[in-house]
């Protein structure tokens, strides 16, 4: 029997949802085990799939959307880029009209979404389908307003978002997100661009810590022109420079050359010296650490930082091993925590592999008054 064009596979009844995280290529996996740990350490076992560019996990037995919305929160996961609650698997687009059958989708999932996202993975076999993402926007828009399901986000900030996200051209998951349980930008990608005079793309990956780990408003309280940063490894400059447009006084610490603006900058003076064996003169505001070394050697010199009162707040990354990231990650993770509880530091700490991370992930930690 052929199959009927514009199939949704919807689940049986409202309660089911499925899980559905972006994540970098060749990270699936770590983003499907982590899904599993979070939902497994509060009480829901269930099957995972990975495929290029997403992780799946699907609660068995089903599960109230509501209770993993409460269970599983975006700024926990590492791997995952975005955060998604998914209910029906659109099939045969490819023949007839798409519109109509993401529209019934759309329907079962929720009575009202504030904006729409129309995506695919972020991997090179699934580039061609943006082109079809463009294609789609203003009629499915369109469509959902003359329904009734779209409305303003302005108006009603709660509303969630739906995402539509090709797999392929004749098929697509349907699912909405929640915003602040969720990545603000579509596929969980910040489009940022390198700015005149970078010494290298490296700030990239600062700026966007800043703006994924960071909320506006610590942003606008914690980097105030004045403030003092050290930058270990600083060579040859990206993040020293990044610190320094944005008015703080930066030590950039690295026995290799600082580049281009970074080394003319009057914020920025260099110090030629071992990362691990420096010391600031006085507490400073920020130290930033892109040093490549073992992930336990960086998550030890942090850690130092923050006990002995060198630094209030910390950006650091760890290069990862081939294998066992995720458990990598958990590791370095419970032994800074371990270390500053033990000496009763107060404190905030975030991991997250962002879009200009490879082979590591970013931390973000904080003292906490």
């Amino acid at each position: 029997m052929a199959r009927p064009v514009g199939l949704c596979e919807l689940p049986r009844g409202s309660r089911e949802r499925a899980v559905l995280v972006h994540c970098r290529a060749g990270f699936e996996r770590e983003a499907a085990d982590e899904l599993a740990g979070h939902a497994a350490a509060r009480g829901m076992s269930g099957t995972t799939e990975a495929r290029p560019g997403l992780a799946l996990f699907t609660p068995a037995p089903p599960v109230a959307l509501a209770r993993i919305a409460a269970a599983l929160r975006y700024a926990d996961l590492v791997f995952a880029r975005q955060l998604l609650f998914s209910s029906a698997l659109c099939t045969g687009l490819l023949v007839g009209d798409r519109v109509a059958p993401l529209v019934a989708a759309a329907r079962a999932q929720a009575n009202r979404y504030g904006e729409i996202v129309i995506e695919t993975a972020d991997t090179e076999a699934s580039k061609p389908l943006l082109r079809l993402c463009r294609g789609l926007a203003s009629p499915l828009r369109q469509a959902l307003r003359s329904a009734g399901l779209l409305g303003d986000a302005h108006v009603d900030p709660a509303w969630p978002r739906l995402h539509i996200i090709f797999l392929r051209s004749d098929s697509a998951r349907v699912g909405l997100s929640y915003p602040g349980n969720s990545s603000p930008w579509p596929m969980g990608i910040p489009r940022l661009r390198a700015a005149r005079g970078a010494p290298s793309r490296a700030g990239l990956k600062l700026e966007e810590a800043f703006l994924t780990l960071l909320t506006a408003g610590e942003r606008e309280e914690r980097l105030r022109a004045g403030m003092v940063a050290v930058d270990l490894g600083a060579a040859p400059g990206g993040w020293s420079w990044e610190l320094a447009r944005r008015g703080l006084s930066v030590t950039a610490v690295d026995n290799g050359s600082l580049c281009g603006e970074a080394s003319e900058s009057r914020l920025v003076r260099q110090v030629r010296a071992d990362g691990f064996r420096f010391r600031p003169a006085r507490p400073v505001d920020w130290m930033v650490c892109d040093i490549v070394d073992r992930p336990d050697r960086v998550t030890d010199l942090v850690a130092r930082w923050l006990l002995e009162g060198w630094c209030r707040q910390c950006i650091f990354n760890l290069k990862l091993p081939m294998k066992r990231r995720l458990e990598t990650v958990w590791r370095c993770r419970e032994a800074i925590g371990q270390t500053l509880a033990a000496a009763r530091l107060r404190h905030r700490l975030t991991f997250k592999h962002l879009y200009h991370d490879r082979i590591e992930v970013t931390g973000y930690i904080t003292r906490l008054s």
